[in-house]
């Protein structure tokens, strides 16, 4: 009786201690993977993608029937001011909004940006007899009267980011362009248009 009473209270002991060692096991892991990440982080020292929209142009504009033609020309200025991480534009697009509503869109080529390089991303944009409602027409008309529109420029891509070997894994940049004035006169200058970028 005294044998089978000691081997029972031992069975509890040992789940006990397997228990512990396995809880033991996972807090080190979680610590190891905790280092490596405040490591690489310290070593890579991210800093943000800056985008600035530093050219824009309107051409061709005409409204007519409630109804828009015209030629959107955008240079982005796109500055990776990383030391290590350079930057694969997979896929990248562009869209000209005004209001709300979308009056063109345009894909743009995929390219690679190394680690302290600008790249200039030219893109344009064609509204080809599109249908406006009835209050964005009436809108762009009194715009168009005072010599300037004022739209929204939109890009959006699929980007990974290289650390020496390693790649990331695809991740969706949006840059956002607001209140981007365009004017109808040839002789006033374009504004620089800082942009917001959600990564």
């Amino acid at each position: 009786m005294a044998g089978n009473t000691a081997q029972a209270t031992q069975q509890p002991v040992k789940h006990f201690n397997l228990v512990r060692c396995v809880a033991v096991c996972l807090l080190i892991l979680i610590v190891l993977v905790g280092l490596a990440v405040l490591i690489t982080w310290l070593v890579i020292r991210p800093k943000r993608l800056v985008y600035t929209l530093e050219n824009g142009s309107l051409q061709h504009f005409n409204l007519n029937n409630k109804h828009i033609n015209a030629t959107f020309d955008f240079v982005l200025m796109a500055y990776n001011p990383n030391t290590k991480t350079s930057v694969y534009y997979d896929s990248m697009e562009s869209v000209v909004s005004y209001k709300d509503q979308t009056l063109a869109f345009v894909t743009i080529d995929p390219f690679h940006q190394p680690h302290r390089d600008t790249a200039r991303v030219e893109s344009k944009l064609v509204a080809q007899n599109l249908a406006l409602s009835p209050s964005t027409y009436k809108d762009l008309r009194g715009e168009k009267s005072s010599g300037e529109i004022e739209v929204d420029v939109h890009y959006k891509s699929r980007v990974r980011f290289k650390v020496g070997m390693w790649k990331s894994k695809h991740r969706t940049l949006k840059i956002v362009c607001p209140s981007v004035k365009l004017h109808f006169s040839w002789s006033r200058h374009f504004e620089n248009v800082p942009c917001e970028v959600e990564l």
